[in-house]
């Protein structure tokens, strides 16, 4: 089991904004475990009948609960109007503190009449992060991250399970897809999502996605938005001032973890050249985890010259991460293209094998060298 208490302390530090943290993320990430990690929490299940029969009056169930009790609510979800518990424990009982889980966004099921806006704080739980792995160094260890992935039960087994992959798969459609958006077309739904994992990292073309996938493209662009509410998968904007030569509207799409993305691929091994755009997704988790997802793009030219990611910082300062499993492979002509608009920021090679964050040269240029867990998060 993985201790995680870089999210524990997110956890924390939610409840001393608001008294309600709505805790998400895609099934078996580990959320479960999470909010069992929390000591001397009050536990409610919320898929047994147990725990739904004990809800059913929210008053009184609150009533009986200690000052400054954790309350968890796992797959809150499952209760018939789970906002209004969740809305009468932030509007009448502020001295608890509350964790709700679900997979999903909030708002994701019909069940939510309420957003709770301005009464909860959320938290999305990624994948296991690098960072978080015990050795962070090496690449055995790393092919072992990108090739099970970051769901902790296939990460920390020996051997992959392609069971495990495949069932989590039907799971996702039959618990997610189709009782929260009610989407049945199950053949034309999972063929889309297969062909979103085999093309993981790469623009999004929704034309040739509706061709491929036999859907019509705003079915296409419908499926991929309760994606996206499920975590499923990211869009990742293109950053641009608007100039004639940037790509202003194509985003890129990542799937939510790179064992889902080896899998659709039938990998059972990690070559030097499969590295590099499945370790530009665990950077990617990483920046999603200290970052809002608005200040997070990538950029690139109609030339073909690419940043891997921008971060936008202050009003005329952005900096970049561009991902390298061997920084000495830089090549920086596309930075210099995009510093030649942007000349104000950072510029930052991250790399798995940086042990400390050093500095290096290129040009007129200045590089940090570093490993996700050194970049400038909050500053």
């Amino acid at each position: 089991m993985f201790k995680r208490s870089l999210w524990l302390g997110r956890v924390q530090q939610a409840w001393s904004r608001r008294s309600v943290v709505w805790l998400s993320g895609v099934r078996r990430v580990g959320k479960t475990s999470l909010a069992r990690m929390l000591p001397d929490a009050v536990y409610m299940n919320c898929d047994l009948p147990s725990s739904l029969r004990a809800l059913d009056d929210p008053e009184l169930f609150l009533d009986g609960q200690t000052p400054g009790t954790v309350v968890v609510f796992d797959e809150v979800h499952r209760l018939e109007d789970p906002s209004r518990l969740l809305k009468i424990a932030a509007d009448e009982y502020p001295q608890l503190k509350i964790l709700a889980t679900g997979s999903s966004t909030l708002t994701a099921t019909r069940k939510f009449r309420d957003s709770l806006t301005g009464r909860k704080q959320a938290v999305h739980l990624c994948p296991v992060l690098w960072e978080e792995c015990a050795d962070p160094f090496g690449t055995p260890l790393l092919d072992h991250r990108l090739l099970h992935g970051g769901l902790p039960e296939p990460l920390l087994a020996e051997r992959k399970d392609s069971a495990f992959f495949s069932e989590w798969i039907d799971s996702f459609y039959a618990r997610d897809i189709l009782e929260l958006f009610g989407i049945r077309n199950r053949q034309g739904f999972l063929s889309l999502f297969r062909l979103l994992l085999r093309q993981s990292g790469g623009q999004l073309d929704y034309s040739q996605l509706a061709n491929l996938s036999q859907l019509s493209r705003p079915t296409v662009k419908a499926h991929i938005e309760a994606m996206q509410i499920a975590h499923a998968v990211y869009l990742l904007r293109p950053f641009h001032s608007g100039g004639k030569r940037e790509i202003v509207s194509r985003p890129k799409c990542y799937a939510f973890d790179t064992g889902f993305v080896t899998f659709e691929k039938g990998w059972d091994s990690i070559r030097d050249e499969d590295r590099g755009v499945l370790w530009e997704h665990l950077v990617l988790d990483a920046l999603r985890c200290h970052y809002a997802d608005e200040d997070i793009f990538y950029w690139q030219d109609k030339s073909g010259r690419e940043v891997d990611f921008v971060i936008r910082r202050e009003r005329n300062r952005v900096d970049l991460a561009e991902c390298k499993i061997n920084p000495d492979k830089l090549n920086i002509s596309a930075i210099a293209a995009f510093r030649g608009l942007y000349p104000q920021g950072d510029n930052y090679i991250v790399s798995p094998v940086a042990k400390k964050p050093y500095r290096i040269r290129r040009g007129d240029r200045v590089f940090t060298i570093c490993t996700t867990k050194d970049l400038p998060y909050g500053l």
